[in-house]
């Protein structure tokens, strides 16, 4: 069985479109995060999601900037270059995509940012 988990921003905005055999295909890429402090790098995952779930309501929030957590089949995709160099891409054949955050604004915040605290009531439930 091959599940990849992971969450990040979409750095583009989907894009759908029909396949030759006349399937709905959304397509989209992700930047995930790995490592952290000088060993922080942004890993990019190509993700299609088909079918139905490409043609609902869910893509015009697909928009650059979006924050997701995506699961689905990854599989690694060799190809060659117009300069006859080999290159390969991380794609994910996506089963779910979930949004978990609004899309950045200037500020660099997320617009479903919750703040912690608050009116917290002073008797612990349990």
């Amino acid at each position: 069985m091959n599940c990849y988990c992971f969450t990040g921003r979409l750095g583009r905005d989907a894009e759908s479109r029909r396949t030759q055999k006349g399937d709905s295909v959304a397509n989209f890429p992700v930047a995930v995060k790995t490592g952290y402090g000088q060993n922080e790098k942004t890993m990019w995952v190509r993700c299609a999601l088909f079918g139905k779930r490409a043609e609902g309501g869910l893509i015009q929030y697909l928009t650059k900037g979006a924050q997701v957590a995506v699961s689905g089949e990854l599989s690694l995709d060799e190809f060659t270059k117009k300069d006859g160099t080999t290159a390969t891409n991380l794609e994910c054949r996506v089963n779910d995509v979930t949004l978990i955050g609004g899309k950045r604004d200037n500020g660099g915040s997320s617009d479903t940012d919750a703040s912690v605290g608050g009116d917290l009531d002073d008797e612990i439930p349990f």
